[in-house]
């Protein structure tokens, strides 16, 4: 036991040798000479000092009476390795779904259902990238970036106003502009030292008027806007 305890002592001075830092490698050379093994420590692809671009494809998930679709483009800059800015615009598509299609013909008593289409949002956010994960399986090893974001965007959106305060006479839709918080989730695979497969939650909150059957009203409400996308990237 004592020599146990003087051997663990004697390796506490010298550091190179009690612990694995983020740039050793273990050389099996043994297994297969033509592969290293890292240590987990070690971060391969590395995003300090790197701009990259984005463009994607995704859905959007609220509003329970549109489908909608969103086309991405991101463009952003690590000035450290944890912390980074970005940029987004986003060109959406949507339209009134089956839900909202059986609200107009009896089964919600015939009412007219308030929606909002979501046209289009820009704007920048932090970023702060802090964990990295390695996963390894059928013998090779993936690299993986966790991307979070908090910014301020703008937003455009239609909605049909004038038809619920019309009764469903005037379809002729109320185009709004907002400005809210936008927030962003993103997970990142690494493809090679310049490309990469992003996936993204994007979420945009901001303050609209309700839907009422009177012009008059300014009460206002929080709301939402999500969308789920997947980017390929370039790393310049």
């Amino acid at each position: 036991m004592r020599l146990f305890l003087c051997l663990i002592f004697a390796l506490s001075l010298f550091p190179r040798f009690s612990h694995a830092s983020e740039s050793d490698t273990y050389n099996f050379t043994w297994l297969d000479p033509d592969k290293e093994v890292y240590v987990l420590q070690n971060r391969k692809f590395r995003k300090v000092g790197r701009l990259h671009l984005n463009a994607g494809y995704g859905v959007t998930t609220s509003g329970p009476f549109v489908d909608a679709t969103t086309m991405q483009v991101r463009l952003g800059y690590f000035f450290s390795e944890d912390w980074g800015v970005e940029g987004i615009y986003a060109k959406n598509d949507g339209k009134e779904n089956d839900n909202a299609l059986a609200v107009r013909n009896g089964q919600g008593n015939g009412t007219t259902p308030f929606r909002r289409i979501v046209n289009s949002y820009m704007g920048g956010m932090l970023l702060w990238s802090p964990f990295y994960t390695k996963i390894n399986t059928f013998n090779s090893i993936f690299y993986l970036d966790w991307l979070f974001g908090l910014g301020l965007a703008q937003l455009e959106e239609k909605n049909n106003q004038n038809e619920i305060k019309d009764f469903g006479q005037d379809e002729t839709a109320v185009v709004e502009t907002h400005t809210g918080l936008i927030w962003n989730v993103g997970l990142q695979a690494y493809l090679s030292e310049s490309w990469a497969l992003r996936l993204d939650m994007t979420s945009v909150v901001y303050k609209a008027k309700l839907a009422s059957t009177t012009s008059a009203t300014t009460e206002e409400g929080t709301t939402s806007n999500w969308d789920v996308a997947l980017s390929l990237g370039y790393r310049f």
